[in-house]
């Protein structure tokens, strides 16, 4: 399979585990979602906005808040959440709106899925002049020894396209800013377990490959020093945003 058939193929999973992941994914800092926001007016686009764990975010705010995203299943999930928001089919290579319309379009958990020759010019024919494209990004912080085992048992090493070290934004976007998060989630076992079962790369395998990642994960936190015996464990998360202006 191609990169990009194996990549479509992955994106395409979500439709399968929306209830889950809006269970177990987390949301985005206060402080992360103050920073895209910062110095922006009018309405925002959420792009991929998925179950709508950032549109919650910016609607909280006090924003008037679109999302689009091209899985039915995480709309309906997000429409059942969010019923005042106006939610889309469609994706960021077409995205179903006006040309001037926002101040900001936000891509939470998402740029990597698109292809940005395509979704930079419809990015930017969406948003009125000057408005600002923010990407996000909530990634489990490998530094810690138990969270790294995590991820090596979760078999996240196989998808590497699942996550981008830096985003790379061509004109007629300007320079990208950056900003950085570090936070904790707060899970049960089961939680930890959905959110293996919410991953991309999870969704794909065969039902005996589920079960064992399930099984191995399971071992994890019955035997490892820093988990065995605790109810409750707290994810760190590190959180990457990214803003840039229109024609900076």
């Amino acid at each position: 399979m191609r990169p990009r058939q194996q990549r479509d193929l992955h994106a395409a999973s979500f439709d399968r585990a929306a209830d889950v992941y809006d269970a177990s994914r987390p949301s985005y800092p206060a402080d992360a979602v103050g920073w895209l926001l910062d110095g922006v007016d009018g309405a925002v686009l959420d792009l991929g906005a998925g179950t709508g764990k950032l549109t919650a975010a910016l609607v909280e705010r006090g924003r008037e808040v679109t999302a689009v995203d091209p899985s039915p299943e995480m709309l309906r999930v997000l429409r059942e959440r969010l019923p005042e928001v106006d939610a889309v089919e469609g994706t960021a290579e077409r995205i179903p709106t006006h040309d001037d319309t926002f101040g900001l379009v936000v891509v939470a958990q998402a740029w990597h899925w698109v292809d940005a020759d395509l979704a930079v010019p419809e990015v930017a024919r969406v948003l009125r002049p000057g408005g600002r494209l923010g990407l996000i990004w909530n990634e489990r912080d490998e530094s810690v020894g138990w969270v790294r085992e995590l991820g090596q048992l979760m078999d996240a090493g196989t998808a590497a396209f699942d996550d981008e070290s830096e985003p790379v934004v061509p004109a007629p976007f300007g320079p990208l800013e950056r900003h950085q998060t570090r936070w904790v989630q707060t899970l049960t076992h089961d939680g930890l377990l959905d959110l293996a079962r919410s991953r991309s790369y999870f969704i794909t395998k065969d039902p005996d490959g589920q079960a064992a990642v399930i099984q191995s994960l399971r071992r994890l936190l019955r035997e490892h020093p820093d988990l065995a015996g605790r109810d409750t464990i707290e994810l760190p998360y590190v959180t990457r945003s990214y803003r840039t202006a229109l024609g900076a």
